[in-house]
């Protein structure tokens, strides 16, 4: 397979000094995705199971995050929460997007809570998968994605801990990911958002508690039960957190909710969407 016919590569648009890769696709209003920090993710590898089952409802948009998947690289990057903000900001103004929905999966949920709390108006609800977020320790799960070196084996092992049902970590989907993940420029960029001690990564993703109080978005919050990466505390606290809030908990389910429970997390976001808003 060429570069030119990879999925993973979609539409590119400028977005402040670099261009973003990404999926535009469907009509409706626009729903926009955002990804995890896994390593060879990109919005293709997190969201395709959902485009076919969602296109028909909404405006799908899923980016490659800076420092992910196929958006530009520009030399000397600082990867940081907020400059994933501004790039998604920047990339609502270039589709000229006054609002939308978002879905942030894991960091991706970190990154739409950043949002939320910086510009309240252009989210309109907000969905928070196995998200981070909020201070935890650590866990051996994570810590492994994050220090992950190229290779095979280590590949299999996280799609392992990524999935509470070994048989979707297949060996076609190890051998994407793990090709995925040695694409020129994609390690170098990975290796140098998490370096050892990785707790300071998971701090500097937490907002300050008291602006994640302040979200006054409906949110819906889904975990999975069996998720190793980032633990279902999570999405208790940020209940407890989020005034307008409510959680779902999927059991015999991983950090991989998208890809273990697709049918049921599509049904559950498009009856959360189409609620009327709560005055």
């Amino acid at each position: 397979m060429t570069e030119t016919t990879r999925p993973e590569i979609a539409k590119s648009i400028q977005t402040g000094s670099f261009c973003t890769n990404y999926h535009d696709l469907g009509t409706g209003y626009p729903v926009v995705f955002l990804h995890g920090s896994g390593p060879g993710v990109s919005a293709w590898a997190n969201w395709n199971k959902l485009f076919p089952l969602l296109k028909d409802k909404y405006r799908i948009i899923a980016p490659d995050l800076a420092g992910f998947g196929y958006t530009e690289r520009p030399e000397n990057a600082v990867y940081d929460m907020a400059n994933w903000v501004k790039q998604v900001e920047t990339l609502f103004d270039a589709l000229e997007l006054d609002d939308a929905h978002l879905v942030g999966n894991s960091f991706g949920g970190a990154l739409a809570m950043s949002i939320a709390i910086r510009n309240p108006k252009r989210v309109n609800k907000l969905v928070l998968m196995g998200s981070m977020g909020v201070s935890f320790l650590i866990t051996y799960g994570l810590d492994r994605v994050w220090g992950y070196e190229p290779s095979l084996s280590n590949m299999e092992e996280l799609l392992e801990i990524f999935t509470y049902d070994h048989s979707f970590a297949n060996e076609a989907l190890i051998k994407s990911r793990y090709e995925s993940s040695i694409q020129p420029g994609f390690q170098e960029s990975f290796s140098s958002m998490f370096p050892a001690p990785r707790q300071r990564r998971v701090e500097s993703m937490a907002a300050d508690e008291n602006h994640i109080r302040d979200i006054s978005n409906e949110t819906l919050i889904v975990h999975g039960r069996e998720d190793r990466v980032i633990p279902v505390e999570n999405s208790l606290r940020l209940l407890d957190l989020i005034h307008n809030s409510e959680l779902h908990i999927f059991g015999k389910c991983g950090h991989w909710t998208q890809i273990e429970k697709t049918s049921e997390f599509a049904n559950l976001i498009c009856e959360f969407f189409s609620r009327p808003a709560k005055s």
